[in-house]
């Protein structure tokens, strides 16, 4: 499974507490939106994350 931006974006999106995590990411660690959203990526949707399943569902409607 790839990083794509945009399906990452959608995801962040549906769901309230990725958006909270990503304003976290954000404010505490001092990151860049892009680098945020790539880490929030990694720690919550690859190699079996919690939103993994999700995630490559809407990968599979673009």
């Amino acid at each position: 499974m790839k990083y794509n931006k945009t399906t990452m974006l959608k995801l962040i999106n549906e769901h309230r507490e990725l958006h909270d995590e990503l304003k976290k990411l954000k404010s505490e660690m001092g990151l860049e939106k892009n680098f945020a959203v790539k880490a929030l990526y990694h720690s919550a949707v690859a190699e079996d994350g919690p939103y993994m399943k999700d995630y490559q569902d809407l990968e599979r409607l673009r």
